[in-house]
């Protein structure tokens, strides 16, 4: 088991949905896919966002793409056209979400550091 960063065992996509963010997590091999939907619940996700997330955090399971799809609600400032934020589209939200420390284990970490 190695503590490491989201970004290590999955990719991300992330842009506006109103005044929510879209953040599509997507697990860098099909084997790693079963552990974020047990490990990266809308729990870990809120907490992880709080100082950008003001209302609920909503999970989407995709798994004929090995993804998973969170909406962040209230986390654009009112919107794009609105919002004063850096940020009003949420274009850095899936990179915020990939920097999370998660222990990973030791055989799911080999499956994507084949050389």
């Amino acid at each position: 088991m190695a503590e490491v960063h989201l970004l290590e065992i999955a990719h991300g996509r992330s842009g506006d949905k109103g005044n929510g963010s879209n953040v599509g997590i997507i697990a860098r091999h099909p084997e790693i896919y079963p552990f974020l939907v047990k490990e990266l619940t809308t729990e870990r996700v809120k907490e992880h966002m709080k100082h950008v997330c003001q209302g609920k955090v909503e999970r989407y399971e995709l798994p004929n793409i090995g993804a998973l799809n969170f909406i962040l609600n209230e986390s654009l400032g009112g919107g794009g056209t609105v919002s004063l934020k850096l940020d009003a589209q949420g274009k850095t939200h899936a990179a915020q979400v990939l920097r999370m420390k998660i222990n990973v284990p030791d055989n799911l970490l080999a499956l994507v550091n084949k050389n």
